[in-house]
């Protein structure tokens, strides 16, 4: 039996789809600006591991991950810039331009990180007549109305507004954490927008659309979505009124997500989502993830240094979804190696089947088989207890059962582990040290000095000159490997 927990009711919650084969999933996606840090991808991958687990139980998915590239302003609260305008600017180039860049970039992290392809991958700028519709709704329903800068969500028509949050709404300071734009004809200081017109702030605006809003101000009512209500837009058209799994970072429950709930049910007047999850942050040497820091890293920047992707996806996988993690350069090296150790076991172990693999495990497994899988999936049905079904993938490893049964066992588990365990080239392309380049030799000679001085940052310099040359150095426990890129 799947448990997760559930923010709305703060509780461990049996997961029952509305259908009883498929689930509707949605995962707030990147907003394309920038390059997403290793923060950003940690999110993606948890939402990658929930759609795996799904699959282990027998679910068929149906994953919408959206991009953001229109109506983000700086601030989540409605003031501020847009962010897409923002990388234009920085760039020199054009919002549309910004955001294909940047998906390009994500969509090759998301690759070599082993994320499967959501099912969907809607943008809001191609849907700006169903924003449109949805908003006309709202307005007619009686839960928005119009200003000279925006159309708003009238929070006070929506009682419910703050059950996920649980905050107090009026005891917030009116204007707090407001940047230079207010609406003075606001009803409510919380109250968001839904489209903003090109006005005020925004008269510059460079991603435009009529509308039917029009004000004295504004004539035909030009402006762009706000950017709560293409969640809901996005997960109406894609996945219904009401969805299964909605799930995103913990900083969204205070304002997106919330907003979003109101935005959904009051338009479609029906529940929006059955199960809330949400991811903790991952941070730097016990700081927040943040370019503005310093701290920001990107998978680049991790490759640059000579880690194998799945080093990183395996750091990922030692922390629980809603654990706050802690990022080292150090827990980066432990990872690799235990990847490394698992890699090279398995390649024995599949060596040892004879290439005798069969494609799935055996209806006469041993009972030992049958225990290991039990223990991997209750592990999972623990509200994805991803650490602890990592930790009895290492009991089958050094366990005692035939190495036939064990390899398709953790082959079996790592369809949710997405390590890749059965690409063994790697490992058989391992190069005798014996026969490397004399300059290769000399260069993995000096980084074996530096580390036994305990220089490791300019061991991880050697590294990863060696990976630009196009060499993989794995440490292991019993010295390193060398294999080509």
């Amino acid at each position: 039996m799947l448990r997760l927990y559930d923010t709305l009711s703060r509780s461990l919650v049996e997961f029952k789809p509305i259908k009883p084969d498929q689930v509707l999933f949605y995962h707030c996606g990147p907003t394309v600006y920038w390059v997403q840090h290793i923060g950003n991808l940690r999110g993606m991958t948890m939402g990658d591991l929930l759609v795996r687990s799904l699959g282990h139980f027998g679910y068929k998915v149906r994953h919408v991950r959206n991009y953001t590239d229109v109506g983000h302003l700086i601030s989540d609260a409605d003031s501020g810039e847009d962010k897409m305008e923002k990388g234009a600017r920085r760039e020199g180039t054009t919002p549309a331009q910004i955001a294909d860049k940047y998906i390009r970039i994500f969509e090759n992290d998301t690759r070599v990180l082993n994320l499967l392809e959501p099912t969907f991958k809607p943008r809001p700028t191609q849907l700006i007549a169903e924003i449109i519709a949805m908003v006309e709704t709202l307005i007619r329903n009686g839960y928005a109305y119009t200003t000279d800068l925006a159309v708003y969500y009238n929070i006070s028509k929506f009682p419910a507004y703050s059950s996920l949050a649980r905050q107090q709404i009026e005891m917030k300071q009116k204007g707090a954490g407001k940047g230079e734009v207010d609406d003075p004809q606001k009803r409510h200081f919380a109250d968001f927008a839904l489209w903003i017109f090109k006005a005020g702030t925004h008269a510059g605006a460079l991603q435009t659309w009529p509308s039917p809003f029009a004000t004295p101000q504004v004539a035909h009512g030009v402006g762009f979505p706000g950017w709560h209500i293409e969640c809901s837009v996005m997960a109406k058209i894609y996945l219904g009124d009401t969805i299964d799994i909605h799930m995103g970072g913990v900083e969204h429950i205070p304002v997106h997500h919330t907003n979003e709930i109101a935005q959904s049910e009051a338009a479609n007047g029906v529940r929006f989502v059955r199960f809330w999850l949400h991811n903790e942050h991952l941070i730097v040497d016990r700081k927040k993830m943040a370019k503005s820091a310093g701290t920001g890293l990107t998978l680049e920047e991790v490759i640059g240094k000579g880690y194998d992707p799945m080093a990183l996806r395996y750091f990922y996988l030692t922390a629980h979804y809603r654990t706050r993690q802690n990022f080292t350069w150090q827990a980066l090296e432990n990872a690799a190696l235990s990847l490394t150790q698992l890699r090279q076991i398995i390649f024995g172990i599949k060596k040892a089947s004879g290439g005798r693999i069969r494609s799935s495990i055996s209806t006469e497994k041993l009972k030992k088989v049958d225990s290991y899988r039990f223990q991997f999936t209750a592990a999972l049905a623990a509200d994805l207890n991803i650490t602890q079904a990592l930790a009895v993938t290492w009991e089958v490893v050094k366990s005692n059962i035939p190495p036939q049964d064990k390899y398709d066992l953790i082959m079996d588990f790592d369809r949710v582990l997405g390590l890749n365990l059965d690409q063994d080239t790697a490992y058989s392309a391992i190069i005798d040290p014996e026969k490397l380049p004399d300059d290769i030799r000399q260069l993995i000679k000096s980084r074996e000095s530096l580390r036994s001085q305990k220089r490791f940052s300019d061991a991880d310099e050697i590294r990863r000159q060696l990976t630009t040359l196009g060499y993989i150095l794995d440490d292991t426990p019993d010295g390193y490997i060398v294999r080509k890129r």
